[in-house]
Formats: structure tokens, sequence, C-alpha cells
């Protein structure tokens, strides 16, 4: 990858306000891969002026000219999806099949799914003589995280276009080459100036300054819990509208019904994808007790069949992204085994045969409890905890019991006891029996955050409700 030294700013890539940069490390090799301009205030204040100024007249256009120009960044990010899928493989270590295959399709899938969206979507209505009228909030500032890092800028940067708004995007300084090529794209489709910018840096150069600047209406943010708590503290004095989607620990309730073999397996391939850096990864198996071994001997089984290494051989998980994430795993890991859980696999330590690189063994531990820190934390790597229950009512329980509320799935072949189950946890979003869909809200209550993304809810958050009393 090149360095990339400009910001785009205004429709034009142009130079930071201070010459300070970033290096780029390749998590698989631990080298400098390249460097990014490290922003500051004033290159937030300079986004955010060119957001505000073209507001009036991009929230001005028509929904078929939006249509038109989410086909174009469609037609275009097709063209580059190669480049995407290189640049993960090289920041944040994604093997080659992840990073081209789900990694770089979910941003295709969400395009697609935004313009069918927006062709439909219902910006105004009459409520009895009133009109009640979506209107574009205004200037987005979008903050987004690096472990799925196009999924992420898509499911915020879109949805802000399709509804009229304008952005200033702040990626995340571990993955500043596929914000780039984003750019490029949005750039190369025709994206009026001043409607997408970006600028590069950390959370104190730029997070900080953008999320309580007095001109910007509303921050997204995607990320861990801690930073999403400061980051509303410094958006509270300009009384901004915050949405958030943060951490989570999440549980994997396999009934009794279950095929347990066949879902274990899924459960500890879902869990390792993308080495772990996955929020709403289901990270608690919860199993029936009177079936703990045969769960114990599946899950060791799918662990030490995940493979490890260099991402751009035919493996299953690369590295971790960085040697802060590294070592925090690490800790936890060694902190699972201090506290009494069972290590089925893993453990401690990088994979037999890996020297160099921050590649972490697929780990799962048993006869976890729940007031054991690896049932509390999210830890963020491949680490999966097991959880025995006696009855319905306690797996709910067990579930439930966290600080955190994002995600949850279910699997049984009794699909109505599965639905019932589903119905009783409190997450935002629940898989039964691996259900997907593009077009389902994505959100956390509690601890992991507010708001919803996905599908034409996305667009809700970047709207506001006008009532016109007397209209009709």
């Amino acid at each position: 990858m090149p360095d990339y030294l400009k910001f785009y700013i205004g429709g034009k890539w142009v130079d930071p306000a201070e010459p300070r940069t970033f290096d780029v490390v390749n998590p698989a090799t631990e080298e400098v891969v390249g460097r990014v301009s490290a922003g500051s205030a004033a290159d937030v204040d300079r986004a955010v002026a060119a957001a505000k100024a073209a507001f009036p007249s991009y929230s001005a256009t028509t929904r078929e000219e939006r249509v038109e120009l989410l086909q174009n960044i469609l037609d275009v990010y097709q063209k580059r999806s190669g480049d995407l899928g290189a640049a993960l493989t090289e920041e944040i270590g994604a093997p080659t099949a992840l990073a081209n295959g789900f990694q770089v399709g979910l941003g295709a899938g969400h395009l697609s799914s935004a313009i069918e969206n927006l062709k439909t979507f219902s910006f105004e209505e009459l409520r009895g003589g009133s009109l009640v009228v979506q209107e574009p909030i205004g200037v987005a500032g979008l903050i987004t995280p690096w472990n799925w890092p196009i999924n992420q800028i898509v499911v915020k940067v879109v949805p802000a276009l399709a509804t009229g708004c304008t952005v200033v995007l702040k990626p995340s300084e571990n993955s500043p080459f596929t914000a780039q090529i984003l750019a490029e794209i949005f750039d190369a489709a025709g994206v009026p100036a001043g409607v997408f910018n970006l600028v590069q840096g950390d959370g104190l150069g730029v997070g900080v300054p953008l999320s309580s600047h007095p001109d910007v209406d509303l921050i997204s943010f995607t990320g861990s819990t801690r930073a999403g708590i400061e980051i509303a503290r410094n958006a509270a004095a300009t009384v901004k509208r915050v949405t958030q989607e943060l951490g989570g620990k999440n549980p994997n309730i396999l009934l009794d019904d279950a095929d347990l073999v066949v879902n274990v397996a899924k459960g500890v391939a879902g869990v390792m994808l993308n080495s772990g850096q996955t929020c709403s990864a289901a990270t608690r198996m919860l199993v029936p007790a009177g079936r703990i071994d045969e769960v114990i001997e599946a899950a060791r089984a799918a662990a030490e069949a995940t493979t490890v290494g260099d991402p751009t051989t035919d493996v299953t998980i690369g590295p971790v992204v960085s040697g802060a994430q590294f070592d925090k795993i690490q800790a936890l890991i060694q902190k699972g085994i201090d506290e009494g859980a069972t290590l089925v696999a893993g453990g401690v330590g990088r994979p037999e045969g890996l020297t160099r690189g921050f590649y972490v063994r697929p780990t799962v531990f048993a006869n976890v409890r729940g007031d054991q820190t690896i049932a509390r934390e999210e830890i963020f790597g491949p680490v999966l905890t097991i959880h025995s229950y006696d009855s319905l009512d306690e797996a709910v329980e067990i579930a439930n019991d966290t600080d955190y509320g994002l995600a949850g799935a279910v699997a049984g072949a009794d699909l109505e006891q599965a639905r019932a189950v589903a119905r009783r946890l409190r997450v935002g979003w629940v898989t039964v029996n691996d259900g997907f869909d593009f077009n389902a809200p994505f959100g956390g209550t509690k601890k992991s955050g507010n708001g919803r993304e996905w599908g034409e809810f996305g667009f809700h958050e970047y709207l506001e409700t006008k009532a016109i009393l007397g209209y009709q």
C-alpha cells in the first residue's frame, strides 16, 4: 500500500494543517507497510465547514438523484473490490478469502440494500390534518472501528447520503487504507463536493474535536463501550444526537434438541471468524448440562481444526490487529486459567511455529462460571467460553446476566421453542438457526449502545421528525 498523506475535504485531496504522520503496521509481519497523515482539530474544522456548506444544496436533492448516486457508488465499489480486499489483508491481517469474500461482500450487500430501501422509503405522511416529515439531520460525524472497517463505514456513510445528510468520517487508525480507497470510490462516483469528507487520525486528535464540534448535528460511533462513554460526554455540551454500537458478550443457546455436534462446530467457527474480532460474535456457548462432555469434545475438535497463519495463504484465521490487542487477549486467557476455568483448547502464547506476528491460539474454556472474568469481559479475540444449564429458565438467566445486550443466538429443531427463547433474550439482534438479513435492524441495548443500523432502520438515525400542523 502507498503512503496516504492527504485528506479528502470539500471534494479535493488536501494536505493536513500540520505535517504529522503515523505508521501502519502489518499485524502478520509486525512490519511498517505505510504512513498516513494524522489529523488535528484544524482539519476537523475544515471538514465540518465543508460539510456544513454542502448541506443546504445536498439536502434538497431528490430521492431519484440520491438513488442514482448510490448506484454509481456501488458500480465503482465493485470495480475496486480487489483493492479493498488487498488493503484489508495488509492492514488488519484478514485472510484473503475472508477479505475478498465476506468483508468486501458486506459493503456491497449494504449498498444494494440501501438503494432498494431508498426507492420506497416514506419521508412524509399525513396524520389527520398534520403532515409529518422526515428531514435530514444535518452534518453527521462518523467514527468507525478497524475490525470490519468496510462494513462499518458503509452502514454509516451510505444511510447518511441516502437521507440527504453530509458527513465527516474518522476511521480507525488501525485500518486507514480501506477508508482512503472508499474515499476514492465516493469521489469517482460523483459525490458532490463537501458531502463526504475524510480526516484520518486518532481519538484525541480527531475524535474529540469531531464529537464536540458545535456544527456537527449527529455523532455515530462504533467501538468499545469505554470509548463510547467518552464520546457521549464530549458530545453532551452541544446537545447533539449520539448513536452508538458498542461491545458485546453474546450468548449462543444450544437447545437440547439441537444437533450439538453440528451446532458446536458452527458456534466455534463463528467465534474464530475474523480472529474473534467481531462485536456480535456469540462468545458464550450455553449447553444442556447433561450433554456437556460431548460438547467439550466437539468444541475441542473444532478449535484444533482452526488453522492460524499467514493471511495470504489458505488459513482459517490470521493475526489480531495489533500488539496491544494481542497483549490484552493473552492476559484474559491467563486470567481464565488462573480463575479455574477448564482449558479445553489453545491457551497463552502464539500457535506452534509462529514466532512473529500477532497470532493467538484458538482457545476454548469450559465449566465457566458467571462471575469469572472471561465470562464478563469482552475479550475480542478467538476465545470461546462454554457454560452449562439445567433448564431453559436457567439458560435465559445466564444469557441475560451481562452488562451487554448486543446480540444472541439460539439453535434448536423445535422452531417454536427456539423463537420463544429468542424473545426472552435482552439483546437487540438474535439469530435463530443461523438466520441472516441485510434489512434487519442491527444494534444493542444496555452497555452495547443505542440506535440501529442496517436496512431502512439505519435511515432513521439520520432524520429529524417535523410536524406541520394545519397542513390538510
